[in-house]
């Protein structure tokens, strides 16, 4: 049985708050897929911050008038399926990652606020460092020179102490 108007209403409404509100859209075709599959993926995409839903097309395309990702409603053919983050790499790692394992799951292709990418482009973007990598990396960074500076400061005294101790062992 299909949806009533209502439904619809409700449906769009709730696809529209989502590209509105996330950085990235993943868009995929899940053709093949069985429930304990689709349960993992959801999973996998939870764990990183993301979402995936099942889409009708039709609405879909209305729900993306108006957002910034509406350059990608030509992608949303044949059985689509929607990964979306507010973090600018998390659905696409967990997307990538669950296709890589899964040949199922095919990606399509998406968009990163208004940048278009094809398939290729989610998976350059899935491979990018997570942005708590990038910020652990950068404090290692930062921390790096001030533990090379305490380790300087400490040198002279300890030098002094091996040459009074040398001098001090030279004169018994």
């Amino acid at each position: 049985m299909g949806m009533s108007r209502a439904q619809k209403k409700t449906e769009i409404q709730s696809l529209n708050e989502r590209f509105a509100n996330d950085e990235l859209v993943v868009v995929t075709h899940y053709s093949g897929l069985t429930v304990k599959e689709m349960a993992d993926l959801r999973a996998g995409l939870r764990s990183e911050g993301a979402s995936f839903k099942v889409t009708k097309n039709t609405l879909a395309k209305i729900a993306l008038k108006g957002t910034k990702f509406e350059a990608i409603s030509d992608m949303f053919t044949g059985p689509t399926g929607v990964a979306t983050s507010q973090d600018s790499v998390a659905a696409a790692k967990a997307a990538y990652k669950f296709a890589k394992g899964n040949d199922k799951l095919i990606i399509l292709g998406g968009a990163l606020g208004e940048l278009v990418l094809d398939a290729a482009g989610i998976e350059a973007l899935a491979k990018l460092p997570s942005l708590d990598e990038v910020r652990s990396k950068l404090v290692g960074l930062l921390q790096a020179p001030a533990t090379k500076l305490a380790g300087l400061m400490q040198a002279p005294a300890r030098e002094l102490v091996g040459v009074t101790k040398a001098y001090g062992e030279k004169g018994e």
